[in-house]
């Protein structure tokens, strides 16, 4: 139903060039439907009812992901889905990364505890969608409150193809 658009932002040459220093690039499936881009109505945040997406984990990205933490490294997804995905099925082994394919509904919100994600490079996201509940949780509310009214201001372009951002997870 939609691409998962924050991969946009990296080309061939970009790829190689952070492949040639030493990157390590783990794939994961994600299938993205409509239900990305509903916006939330529900006045309490835990009555929204998330989205389900397929997802496929192998075994050879849980080995370079797990072979980046072993160095010392981090783990950047690069999209909102990928971190979903990563976290929806630590978060069923016990924040353990295991093989799986399938459907998450992980709905990720402010106070969620992340597991396997160090940082994430997305685009900015609109009002009222899941997507800047995820991102808040991840970097900060404070801290996404800043970046959004800095790029308002600034005059980025939001959504699918819009500009994107770098966010290393919030320490709290």
């Amino acid at each position: 139903m939609a691409a998962p658009t924050a991969g946009f932002h990296f080309d061939k040459e970009l790829l190689d060039s952070v492949t040639n220093k030493g990157v390590n690039i783990a794939k994961i499936a994600l299938h993205i439907g409509m239900g990305t881009f509903k916006p939330i109505k529900s006045k309490v945040i835990t009555d929204h009812k998330m989205h389900k997406e397929s997802i496929e984990l192998k075994q050879e990205a849980i080995d370079l992901i797990n072979l980046s933490k072993e160095k010392g490294g981090r783990v950047i997804c690069v999209g909102t889905t990928s971190l979903r995905c990563l976290e929806s099925i630590a978060k069923d082994n016990k924040g353990v990364l295991k093989p799986f394919t399938g459907e998450t509904d992980l709905f990720i919100y402010p106070g969620f505890k992340f597991n396997v994600v160090d940082a994430l490079i997305t685009n900015f996201h609109l009002p009222k969608s899941t997507l800047l509940l995820l991102v808040s949780a991840f970097g900060g509310y404070e801290k996404m409150r800043e970046a959004y009214k800095y790029a308002i201001q600034e005059k980025y372009r939001f959504y699918s193809y819009g500009d994107s951002m770098f966010i290393n997870a919030n320490p709290d």
